[in-house]
């Protein structure tokens, strides 16, 4: 079986919730060793759920099994001297470090990033925290707490997202927790590769609130070039048209014709091939500007046919996508062939659950999800066994409440 890109690289991951374990998920699945440090009750995440109703072992439900798939787990208290030890011994041999605790716990632990870069030097240490680490910019809410939604809100995706210019609203997914997520991985994988070159790692930062920023970078453009502030457009785009969505028989689906090619096409295919040619919607601008005609004239044709009739009529004439809801997803055969939906064992269960794919993809080195998620401190024994330590040193830390 071929191994991922990241086959050899071994992270020490002591994240907790979504944005932490998203990204250490991201580098499990290129085939990074992922030792998932957890407290002796576990991941938090691991009792939310859901649960199949068929679940009798509760061990954990779909969101952790989601983001925690391709992970080993090892639980130790932290709290305890002897546990961060441990710890430390995990460090020895790794390439990075990843929490997402607030900014000075992991200080007050022994565990923060002087401590370990002075024992560690070629070790990367990474951080997904709310406002960002001192150590990289003091922002005056350094030591705020946040979760999705506040990095949402703050870092300024609520303000331009919403039905109307005075709604504003919460993006579904937690691209709050997502996007520094994502990012942060990048910054790893950049900073495990200076460090193979030069012997030295590094602190690599991403604040939520700044990854949500840098998402939504024409905002800062907008406001710069023309002093405007960018309010909610509901499901069209303040700059280009069409682009955004029409309604459907049996829902809706989206049309993104702006550019000069493709909109006579789509005006010849609703049946306008007028508007095509019109002048007073020849240039991108035009057709901003008489933005209200073109939607009429698009939602018409579109309010009047199914999904399916519009996929067929559209797709691959134009940039086209009817709205998926998951079970267009699940029957979708461009999922099936990206291998997008995948299907993993369950702890409690007899048959298996399903969990998104991994997106990135190669042709020397695939992802790919491996094994379902660990149970809680599945993997402990392993690990502590690897560090050298005996049977009996081991049932000693467990009495002892140090491991589970």
């Amino acid at each position: 079986m071929t191994t991922g890109a990241l086959d050899g690289v071994r992270i020490v991951d002591l994240t907790q919730m979504l944005a932490g374990p998203f990204c250490t998920m991201l580098l499990a699945d290129q085939g990074a060793e992922i030792i998932k440090v957890e407290p002796l009750d576990g991941d938090h995440t691991r009792i939310v759920g859901p649960y199949h109703a068929d679940d009798k072992l509760k061990a954990f439900g779909g969101y952790f099994a989601s983001v925690n798939r391709n992970k080993k787990s090892i639980a130790i208290d932290l709290k305890q001297p002897e546990g961060r030890e441990l710890v430390m011994r995990l460090c020895e041999n790794a390439d990075a470090v990843v929490e997402n605790y607030r900014g000075g716990v992991m200080d007050r632990l022994g565990l923060g990033y002087e401590t370990l870069h002075e024992r560690f030097p070629k070790l990367v240490y990474a951080t997904i925290r709310g406002f960002g680490d001192w150590r990289t910019g003091r922002s005056p809410y350094t030591d705020w707490p946040a979760y999705d939604v506040v990095a949402q809100a703050f870092g300024g995706v609520m303000a331009i997202t919403g039905p109307d210019k005075d709604t504003p609203m919460k993006v579904g997914p937690g691209i709050g927790d997502l996007m520094p997520a994502t990012m942060c991985a990048v910054g790893i994988v950049s900073a495990i590769l200076r460090a193979h070159k030069t012997g030295k790692g590094q602190f690599v930062d991403v604040g939520m609130v700044d990854a949500i920023l840098s998402m939504c970078e024409r905002i800062v453009h907008q406001h710069s070039f023309t002093g405007g502030v960018p309010v909610p457009e509901g499901n069209h785009h303040p700059l280009l048209c069409p682009f955004g969505m029409f309604p459907a028989k049996d829902g809706h689906v989206t049309i993104a014709a702006h550019a000069d090619t493709h909109f006579p096409i789509l005006c010849r295919l609703i049946g306008r091939p007028e508007m095509g040619t019109d002048p007073r919607l020849a240039t991108v601008q035009d057709r901003r500007a008489n933005q209200d005609e073109i939607i009429a004239a698009v939602s018409a044709f579109t309010s009047q046919r199914t999904k399916q009739e519009l996929l067929a009529h559209l797709g691959g004439q134009v940039p086209f996508a009817p709205v998926n809801d998951v079970r267009d997803v699940f029957a979708n055969p461009h999922f099936a062939a990206r291998d997008m939906v995948v299907s993993v064992p369950h702890p409690g269960l007899d048959g298996e659950m399903k969990v998104a794919g991994v997106a990135i993809k190669m042709s020397e080195t695939p992802g790919r999800v491996r094994h379902r998620a660990p149970l809680l401190g599945e993997h402990t024994d392993e690990y502590l066994t690897g560090l050298g330590l005996s049977g009996a040193d081991i049932a000693r830390l467990r009495a002892e409440k140090i491991v589970a």
